[in-house]
């Protein structure tokens, strides 16, 4: 059966085409990709745009043999389709991208061998199904897939992005030979300046960059900076920056690390599969360090929560033009320290807030929201009775609460929460699962602190859960108890070192709970009141 190999270079929400002219192993990034892909001799040809701004890289192909087609920047589909128009319907079409210089004629035919087998109408490549790194990306259909998707896909996304229409009609399947590397959450495409410096790493220690084989490489990519440390990638994990911004815990004993140590752990917590960074206005320095942090592309691979000021300067008589104004200077404020023209997401740091002022701040945050400076909004709770007016608000789309093994109050709420999230979006995140780090200490005093004149019954209880429940120690029990809420997402984790890091990105490759086991632990642990279930009510000596 015939086929055909089609490199696509530039899209419309990528319009320098700069990256693929970079040098690796001797020749520009498209050039390699496209000797690469065509090693065991099957054609291949890359489609770029007619932008003047495409013009350089049409004269590298023309300089190396390589055959390409010039078609519409915007629709890349149309551009794809009219590239192959010489050939008839049933042709074999696999799409590659220029900036991912991994796949080989050996890997391609693997994966076409896989899509005549399954007898399938499309079939992909690229990430955890496939047991590949996000970069080793290989999709393959027929041409008249494409040419009915060109007829039909009326939005800029399908037609940007090729082959949403057929995925919609045939599903998608993976290439799924190598699932047993677990190599899925590694990264081998070229987005980011690291990403490219690790490539050249890569290829340097190779003889012959076109004809080496796609594994060989990937076993090299393991020895790349910012590439995970974990078993598997750890999306639940909420990288919580209190500790970058201030000195913050009671079990902190280092203090904030530096600029450079902050730096790391946030790009590390990135490749290791955390989706969400959560920081707030009154975090410290915390949103200069993210914003600092995420430059030169970083920031497109993660969102960024972060929350409102307290407003502690307007008080129940402050005029609602000054509470408004209080409102967008905070919202304002977190964007340029964040570097950010819209946030991610943006919290209410106290429920109260909701309905405080005649519902004058809400009010301006829906308004910021419509305007897009906002993407979703949410409210940070206390207890159970904010959590239950947040649920009622149909635009309140995150949701932080305290929440740890020994907390009872919220169990009335959990079905709710998961009724909620059937009729709407919903995210919730739990914080404070280690109770700022009180339930894994072992001194009195910080236990006094926390209103519990005798921790005996508490720890003798989480020491006897440990061994039931097969957890390594006290910390692992409380992550994974949390974590095998069906109603929570994420657990937000305050960490102020590298060593911290990794050891939680270990303790979220452990398996969740099972319901037995979560009925034990809810059945016999010890009740603690809400003095101690709540920080702020702790003593200061």
């Amino acid at each position: 059966m015939p086929s055909v190999v089609v490199l696509q270079a530039r899209t419309s929400s990528s319009r320098l085409p700069a990256k693929v002219l970079l040098p690796v192993a001797g020749m520009p990034l498209v050039v390699l990709a496209a000797k690469r892909a065509a090693n065991t001799g099957r054609t291949v040809l890359v489609a770029i745009s007619t932008e003047s701004d495409d013009d350089a890289l049409a004269e590298i192909l023309r300089r190396y043999k390589i055959p390409y087609y010039r078609g519409s920047l915007n629709n890349v589909l149309d551009r794809m389709v009219k590239a192959v128009e010489k050939y008839d319907d049933e042709t074999v079409f696999i799409r590659l991208t220029a900036d991912n210089v991994f796949p080989d004629g050996e890997l391609i035919d693997e994966v076409v061998a896989d899509f005549h087998a399954r007898s399938l109408e499309y079939l992909c490549c690229n990430g955890e199904p496939s047991g590949l790194p996000h970069g080793i990306s290989v999709e393959v259909t027929r041409i008249k897939h494409l040419r009915e998707a060109a007829e039909n896909s009326a939005s800029d996304y399908e037609r940007e992005h090729v082959t949403p229409y057929v995925i919609r009609k045939f599903g998608t399947a993976y290439f799924d030979k190598y699932k047993f590397l677990s190599k899925g959450h590694y990264r081998c495409t070229v987005d980011l300046y690291e990403d490219y410096i690790n490539v050249c790493r890569v290829f340097s220690k190779v003889s012959d960059p076109v004809t080496v084989n796609a594994l060989e490489l990937v076993d090299l990519l393991t020895e790349c900076k910012y590439q995970p440390v974990g078993k598997e990638s750890v999306p639940q994990l909420v990288f919580g920056t209190a500790q970058l911004g201030m000195d913050y815990g009671i079990a902190n004993t280092r203090g904030r690390p530096t600029m450079a140590e902050a730096e790391f752990m946030l790009k590390m917590a990135i490749s290791n599969g955390v989706e969400y960074i959560d920081t707030a206005r009154v975090y410290g320095v915390s949103e200069d360090v993210i914003g600092r942090s995420l430059e030169h592309g970083w920031s497109g691979r993660v969102k960024v929560i972060t929350k409102l000021s307290p407003l502690d300067d307007c008080d129940e008589d402050t005029d609602s033009s000054l509470v408004k104004a209080r409102v967008d200077a905070s919202v304002f404020e977190s964007c340029a320290r964040l570097g950010q023209r819209s946030l991610d997401v943006f919290m209410l740091h106290r429920a109260s807030h909701l309905r405080a002022w005649n519902g004058e701040v809400w009010s301006r945050l829906l308004t910021l929201q419509d305007e897009g400076v906002i993407k979703s909004l949410g409210v940070s709770v206390q207890n159970p009775e904010e959590l239950e007016t947040a649920l009622s608000i149909d635009r309140v789309n995150f949701i932080q609460m305290p929440f740890n093994i020994l907390d009872f109050r919220w169990n009335r709420l959990r079905e709710k929460i998961l009724a909620v999230k059937q009729h709407r979006k919903l995210v919730v995140h739990t914080r404070s699962a280690l109770l700022q780090g009180l339930l894994c200490s072992v001194e009195t005093r910080r236990w006094h602190r926390a209103h519990v004149p005798d921790l005996s019954p508490v720890w003798n209880w989480l020491q006897e859960s440990v061994r039931s429940s097969g957890c390594s120690d006290v910390v692992d029990l409380c992550f994974r108890y949390v974590r095998s809420q069906p109603w929570v997402d994420g657990v937000v984790v305050g960490m102020e070192s590298y060593q911290q890091l990794c050891q939680n990105i270990s303790y979220f490759n452990k398996p969740l709970l099972s319901d037995d086991q979560l009925l034990r632990i809810e059945s016999t642990r010890p009740f603690v009141s809400e003095k101690t279930l709540n920080p702020s009510l702790w003593s200061e000596a």
